[in-house]
């Protein structure tokens, strides 16, 4: 499995996760009520209390509205506890870059920077 670090600013750096991609085409984001990015989707597991949730929010949205073919859905790890214990989300939030096919290419914790992202993206697209 890849490593998640934090910087000196409290936010999570996007490091290369190795160990959990779904095999299988959107099949493990199947009883999601959002579709999936048409080239890539950034899946952000919140809590309601979270404060850096809602700053990550806004990051990806910009960021999914910037680049076509890019979803950005964001689901309450409350109501899905299932995908959390599944995925191993431990704090929120917790960021997935899924490929075309729906694969976990990517993952961070904490709150992501734009360039961050938007590199991430890049080795995706």
């Amino acid at each position: 499995m890849g490593q998640v670090t934090a910087d000196r600013g409290g936010r999570g750096r996007v490091r290369d996760r190795d160990g959990l991609a779904e095999s299988g085409a959107k099949a493990p984001w199947a009883g999601l009520e959002a579709e999936l990015g048409e080239r890539a989707t950034l899946l952000q597991f919140s809590s309601a209390f979270c404060a850096p949730c809602r700053a990550t929010r806004r990051v990806l949205g910009e960021v999914a509205r910037l680049v076509p073919g890019v979803a950005h859905v964001e689901i309450d790890a409350e109501a899905r506890l299932d995908l959390v214990r599944r995925l191993e989300i431990v704090r929120t939030p917790t960021v997935l870059v899924l490929d075309a096919a729906g694969r976990i290419v990517r993952r961070a914790t904490g709150q992501p920077r734009k360039a961050d992202v938007i590199a991430a993206l890049g080795e995706v697209l």
